[in-house]
C-alpha cells in the first residue's frame, strides 16, 4: 500500500490552536459545535473550574452571548454532548471542559496529530 504523506506547518495564536484542537476532536467524534459553542469551549478551557454563573457572565461580556440565560442554555447543551462537566451544588456549580478532549492551553503548544485514512 503506498501511503501520500501530507506535511503542512503553521504558526498561528494560541486560542485559534486551542479551537482547531477542540474543533477536530469533536469532528472525529461527529459532534456537531457552532462558532457561538466553539468559543464557549475555548473560553471554558482557558478558565478551567470557573464557576458556571462567573462562566456564564465572563461569556456575555465577550459578546460571546447576549444574556447570561443564553450561555447557560449553551453550556446545558455542551453537557449533553459530554463536552464539558459539571460539578459541585445548585448554587456553586464548576464546570470543566471534558477531560477526553485533552486540550493543551499552555504558553505554547505544538499540536503533533497523525492521520491515516484509508
Amino acid at each position: 500500500m503506498i501511503v501520500t504523506k501530507v506535511d503542512k506547518k503553521v504558526k498561528s495564536d494560541r486560542d485559534k490552536v486551542i479551537k482547531y484542537h477542540i474543533l477536530t476532536y469533536c469532528f472525529f467524534k461527529d459532534i456537531k459545535v457552532s462558532s457561538s459553542d466553539l468559543d464557549l469551549l475555548l473560553e471554558l478551557s482557558k478558565n478551567d473550574g470557573i464557576e458556571v454563573n462567573k462562566l456564564c457572565e465572563h461569556l456575555q461580556e465577550k459578546s460571546i452571548y447576549r444574556t447570561k440565560q443564553s450561555a447557560r442554555n449553551a453550556i446545558t447543551k455542551a453537557e449533553k454532548k459530554t463536552l464539558i462537566l459539571k460539578e459541585g451544588d445548585l448554587r456553586k456549580k464548576k464546570i470543566w471542559i471534558s477531560k477526553d478532549i485533552n486540550v493543551e492551553t499552555g504558553k505554547a503548544i505544538l499540536l503533533d496529530m497523525k492521520v491515516l485514512g484509508i
